[in-house]
């Protein structure tokens, strides 16, 4: 008789925060994308590289531009049908100046943050 070892329960990391908000900046940009992490693969994403969004913004790097790029994706989400985000933040950032712009902006869009 073979005794088959327990069938191990489904990650429940991937049922609770399925979308993941991540912001990345350099010296002249600004980025974020939700990540949808059981398939790896991003859901939306905004920057300010984009040619729609340049002539918009007085500079591409600001927290104006921080800003102007979460409610973006913000709106983005929602026409997707996404209504909650979890904020992945890397260890040097911290909820401060365009971190703090993005994510409220997000928020004041009208989506979820967990």
């Amino acid at each position: 008789m073979v005794i088959l070892p327990p069938a191990k329960p489904p990650r429940i990391i991937n049922f609770l925060k399925p979308y993941v908000l991540k912001m990345h900046f350099t010296n002249k940009f600004v980025s974020a994308q939700v990540i949808h992490s059981p398939t790896a693969t991003v859901a939306s994403s905004a920057s300010s590289q984009e040619k729609a969004l340049r002539p918009s913004m007085d500079s591409t790097r600001d927290v104006a531009a921080a800003a102007k790029i979460g409610k973006i994706l913000g709106e983005r989400l929602l026409l997707k049908g996404i209504p909650a985000v979890a904020v992945h933040l890397k260890r040097e950032q911290k909820y401060h100046g365009k971190v703090k712009a993005v994510i409220d902006s997000v928020r004041e869009a009208g989506v979820k943050l967990l």
